[in-house]
Parts: C-alpha cells; sequence; structure tokens
C-alpha cells in the first residue's frame, strides 16, 4: 500500500470558518512550518499514518513525503527525522519495503503553481537549469547506505543530531 504523508493538521470547530465545512485548520504551535506556511514539520505523524497502515497485512511503500524548501534549511532535518520514523516503525517489524522522496525535481503543483519548491534539485523554470541542492547528496548517502547514521546527520541535519542519536 502506498502513503503519502508530508505534514499532520489539527483541525477544531467554528462558526467563523463556514466555507471550509466549520472546520478550522492549524499545526501544531511547536511543529517548524514551511516557508509557505503550507507544510508543518511533524514527523511523527509519518509513523502514525505507517501504523494505521499495517491493519491491513499488505507491504508498505512511502511513495511520497517531502517539504517545499527553496533555501534547503528545513529539507534536511525533515528528510532525517522521517526516515527516522520509519526505522522506528521497521523495529516493530512492519513491513515497509520503500521510500521515495518527493520530488527530485522542482516541480509544477496544480493547486499553487510554481511557488513551492518540493525538489531536491532546483528547477530555474525559464531556462529549465537545473542546481543541486545540498539535500541532494544526503538523501544519495542515505540511498547508498540503505541507512541513516548519525555521522549523516551530523553533516547534513546537525540540529536534529540529539534528538536521533542521543548520547
Amino acid at each position: 500500500m502506498g502513503v503519502n504523508y508530508y505534514t499532520q493538521e489539527r483541525v477544531s470547530f467554528s462558526f467563523l470558518a463556514a466555507n471550509e465545512l466549520f472546520g478550522k485548520r492549524f499545526f501544531d504551535p511547536e511543529d517548524a512550518v514551511s516557508e509557505t506556511g503550507f507544510i508543518a514539520h511533524h514527523p511523527t505523524g509519518l509513523f502514525d499514518a505507517l501504523k494505521w497502515g499495517t491493519q491491513f497485512d499488505v507491504p508498505l511503500i512511502v511513495t511520497e513525503n517531502g517539504v517545499e524548501d527553496s533555501t534547503d534549511k528545513l529539507r534536511p532535518r525533515y528528510l532525517a527525522e522521517h526516515i527516522h520514523q520509519i526505522w522506528r516503525g521497521l523495529n516493530y517489524n512492519w513491513p515497509i519495503k520503500g521510500y521515495f522522496y518527493w520530488s527530485l525535481v522542482d516541480n509544477f503543483e496544480w493547486e499553487r503553481g510554481w511557488t513551492q519548491r518540493f525538489g531536491l534539485w532546483e528547477l530555474d523554470v525559464d531556462s529549465q537549469t537545473r542546481s543541486r541542492r545540498p539535500s541532494v547528496d544526503f538523501y544519495a548517502e542515505i540511498c547508498q547506505n540503505n541507512a541513516l547514521s548519525s555521522k549523516m546527520v551530523a553533516e547534513y541535519a546537525p540540529e536534529a543530531l540529539e534528538k536521533l542519536f542521543p548520547e
């Protein structure tokens, strides 16, 4: 079963949100938010989604997981902490068979056009020139080693090191 996970949203009832079926959407105030405010960094939500998927007794593949981040400041931490949640699930012997980051290259989002930059590679829309973001190397190392090591996290996402690899 394919699992797409980007963020976790909360919803509360609001008379003022009639155009949203009276549901006010918001993020956990402690979560870091992407540059356009579309995605909150809430990695444990991926763990929860995978746990939900285990009830069907079929292999699980994370088919989409990523964050819009043109500056590549949040993406390394987002990637490390979401991969860590997959590792947690594997420790429960959940049948997680794969992970795909969204997206390899900046792409046109149907709802928001070119405003969100999900790509590991930056795309100049006018010239079609592609430029590598630092996360390209991080994701490549994860894939080549089929693992997330403390050395990788220290190099690419040092702000996540203590959380993922406490001493």
